[in-house]
């Protein structure tokens, strides 16, 4: 999709395709970045006669000729090396019409949405990695005369540290259940991930970054270490908030879904009420949301979006999560009283309870 002039704007891409009598196209143009150029099928986007359109290009062609496919470079990035990305140049590249002319963008955003599933995923395990790794450090190290985890103010951050993780691994789990009924035909279902998955893509991908860093500091200098591993998991984790459209784009994503489909917002707030009751501060949470929606602009789409993550996330704790895990997010989540950093959770959060959550699996 993405090319210099364009980037997130892909209705400014000048790569072209033109038919050919046999019912394939010929594409010529450049993609600034195509990931895992190695694959053997690709979905590109290009101007036909009938406007952008999406197209399968396969690497070597039928007769087992290569295609007009050239890799230009491969990307020099800050992380994410195991899988490259490269610059590619098509030169009359043999291609096959995807769906409808004009039609591009809406077939390949089928693509993207599962895809943004995998980021969500991807930022839930990188959180549950992050934290496995620091409690096991803190369980092993010694200092004071005791061990880590034993420290009040050590344990105070891995137990936030477990709480973001697990919120995230269970909107990532409703999500993924939400993708299989869609696929299913469940109409319902569908509405609901149209609006939650945007919004969730754009808060627990921010998160990430910031979970990362905190979790490296918990080794102190030895997670400074590549040996470590920690170094890798820090560079990997801003990708996921860029990968399938950034921070602004899935905000905005968010806030055309509740214009432009009303249908999405019934199926969101069903699933919150769903928990309705179980905590009244996750019921004065929802309340505040549904008057956010209503009065939503695109300046606020960024606050608007986390608040929807944010207060689904307490929901599903509510319904699914361990009681001290929900509680402590609802409470520093969703009401506030808690500081900016990991670990400035507020006197009363059972940090014993919760702890155990961040221990590996024996």
């Amino acid at each position: 999709m993405t090319e210099k002039q364009g980037g997130s704007d892909v209705r400014a891409n000048t790569t072209t395709a033109t038919a050919q009598g046999d019912g394939s196209y010929r594409i010529t143009g450049h993609k600034w970045f195509t990931s895992a150029p190695m694959g053997d099928l690709f979905m590109v986007l290009a101007q036909a006669e009938g406007g952008l359109s999406c197209f399968l290009l396969p690497r070597i062609l039928p007769d087992g000729s290569r295609n007009g496919m050239r890799l230009m470079r491969l990307k020099d990035k800050l992380g994410n090396r195991s899988n490259a990305s490269a610059e590619v140049e098509y030169e009359n590249a043999t291609a096959w019409l995807v769906g409808e002319e004009g039609r591009g963008v809406a077939v390949i955003l089928e693509m993207v949405n599962s895809t943004r599933l995998d980021c969500v995923l991807a930022a839930a395990s990188m959180m549950r990695l992050g934290v496995v790794r620091a409690a096991h450090h803190a369980t092993h190290r010694k200092a004071f005369g005791k061990t880590l985890v034993g420290q009040p103010l050590m344990a105070s951050v891995l137990a936030d540290l477990a709480i973001e993780s697990e919120a995230a691994t269970t909107v990532a789990m409703r999500l993924a259940e939400a993708t299989d009924r869609a696929a299913g035909g469940d109409e319902r279902e569908a509405a609901f991930r149209r609006l939650a998955l945007a919004a969730t893509k754009y808060h627990v991908c921010k998160q990430v970054p910031a979970h990362a860093a905190e979790a490296l500091e918990c080794l102190g200098g030895n997670g400074y270490v590549e040996e470590s591993e920690m170094p890798r998991l820090y560079r990997e984790a801003p990708l996921q908030s860029i990968w399938e459209g950034s921070g602004n784009v899935a905000a905005l994503d968010a806030l055309r879904a509740l214009a432009r489909r009303p249908e999405t917002a019934e199926a969101f707030f069903a699933e919150l009420e769903l928990s309705a009751g179980a905590d009244r501060r996750l019921d004065e949470a929802i309340a505040r949301l549904r008057k956010e929606t209503a009065d939503a602009t695109e300046p606020a789409a960024r606050r608007l979006a986390e608040n929807l993550a944010v207060t689904l996330q307490g929901a599903l704790l509510a319904r699914h999560g361990h009681p001290a895990v929900a509680s402590a997010f609802i409470a520093t989540r969703l009401s506030g009283d808690r500081g900016r950093a990991y670990g400035t959770l507020p006197a009363g959060v059972g940090v014993a309870d919760i702890l155990p959550r961040a221990l590996p699996l024996p």
